[in-house]
């Protein structure tokens, strides 16, 4: 193979993958927005990260599929067997204390919270607002979030599968944007 076709297919791969991941990330930050919605319902399948507004690098609200946003208070709701408006308004009162105080600044990546004390702190909270234990808090906001994950990781399958399929895509390129993503290297997985 002439380097000149070496190169373009490295490239064409990276940019690829870095539009792959881009889209992951666009999609997991999405999921990690818990904000109440006042269409959700139980049954509908989930796609939300019980992550504060920190985990987001202080971005209050998210990007893309805001209709899934509020899920997080239905899912809990059904799990814990509780009143989804006051699953929502724990989750909003927990929100509203944990803001950052001071913006993000342009240009800094700044540093990142501990995702465990965030998880934990969360799950305390919503146990005292809830009045259910907090194991079982942190039991629910576990399952919802690795249903998430097989979510995200399915929809990035089924899109790596149909780029292989279109011929845009090696499987060796698709495999090493699975890979990628699972080692946490581009956005949408490896938490």
């Amino acid at each position: 193979m002439s380097v000149t076709k070496r190169i373009t297919l490295g490239v064409t791969a990276g940019a690829l993958a870095l539009g792959v991941g881009l889209g992951a990330t666009s999609i997991a930050t999405a999921a990690t927005t818990p904000t109440p919605s006042s269409t959700s319902s139980p049954s509908s399948p989930a796609s939300t990260d019980a992550s504060t507004p920190s985990d987001r690098g202080g971005r209050p609200g998210g990007h893309g599929r805001g209709a899934d946003r509020g899920q997080i208070a239905a899912e809990l709701a059904t799990k814990l067997g509780v009143d989804e408006a006051k699953v929502t308004e724990a989750l909003k009162a927990f929100r509203e204390a944990n803001k950052p105080t001071t913006p993000p600044v342009e240009g800094e990546e700044g540093t990142k919270p501990d995702r465990t004390a965030q998880d934990a702190a969360l799950a305390k909270s919503l146990a005292e607002a809830l009045g259910v234990e907090e194991s079982k808090v942190t039991t629910a906001l576990e399952e919802i979030r690795a249903a998430n994950q097989a979510e995200r990781s399915a929809a990035l399958k089924t899109k790596l599968d149909k780029a292989v399929t279109d011929g845009k895509l090696t499987q060796a390129e698709a495999d090493a944007v699975t890979k990628a993503v699972e080692a946490g290297v581009i956005g949408g997985g490896g938490r």
